[in-house]
């Protein structure tokens, strides 16, 4: 029995009922749950707290970025909730981090609190756009040493930097990894993508993974094909 599943399946629906349907037909033994902007914000605490009813480690992604102190506070909030992890955007500064990091000291059990580097949306033509010119990777490998001098447990970045961050950074960050897609999957709205057996290679520890799984006929099946695919030789 896996207790320390490495994927993270994304509930990004609109409405509680599908989120709840699709939650049912998973194993809690076999995967987590990331809670995004959309639902947390229909739904708030209570639906967080129906999840770990069922059995599920939680991921609060709403990915803070704002003034240290209302970023601390929102972190310790999280905590108050019992998540198992919860974000910030690294782009928000030192200063930030080390208050939010600080805040969670005193939990017995804090959640694991990791800094979103580039989102995997967003390419070099994107960054130039937003007046952050340069190859998004070494962007992340900037922001993912902002966040380790900061104390934090990780980063979130895109598969395709994992291998990169891993060697300069050694084994002290999580590396949870979005914009993961099975071969058979289209690629959606991320640029920046890799395969479960890919990105795990490459040295991401959790992969967050969605449509892949949450619009499968049978969603535990598909979860059950990447952690096949995951669990080849060498992976």
């Amino acid at each position: 029995m896996n207790r320390d599943p490495r994927i993270i399946v994304a509930l990004d629906f609109p409405a509680e009922a599908p989120a709840i349907a699709l939650a049912e037909q998973l194993d809690p033994q076999r995967c987590r749950l990331k809670v995004g902007k959309e639902l947390f914000t229909r739904l708030g605490p209570a639906f967080v707290a129906r999840l770990q009813g069922l059995g599920f480690e939680i991921f609060l992604d709403l990915k803070f970025h704002d003034i240290p102190n209302t970023v601390a506070a929102a972190c310790a909030a999280a905590a108050d909730l019992g998540v198992w992890m919860v974000n910030l955007h690294a782009s928000g500064g030192r200063a930030m981090m080390e208050a939010a990091r600080a805040r969670l000291a005193g939990y017995e059990r804090p959640p694991r609190l990791i800094g979103v580097t580039v989102l995997t949306s967003l390419d070099g033509d994107d960054l130039a756009a937003i007046g952050c010119p340069g190859d998004p990777a070494e962007r992340v490998l900037r922001l993912a040493g902002l966040v380790a001098e900061a104390g934090l447990d990780g980063i979130v970045c895109s598969p395709r930097e994992a291998a990169m961050v891993r060697a300069t950074r050694g084994p002290g960050l999580l590396l949870v990894t979005p914009g993961v897609r099975p071969r058979s999957a289209a690629t959606g709205d991320q640029k920046r993508v890799m395969t479960p057996s890919e990105a795990l290679a490459a040295g991401a520890d959790y992969l967050v993974i969605g449509r892949p799984i949450t619009a499968a006929a049978d969603p535990l099946v598909a979860l059950a094909a990447i952690e096949a695919e995951t669990a080849a030789p060498g992976v």
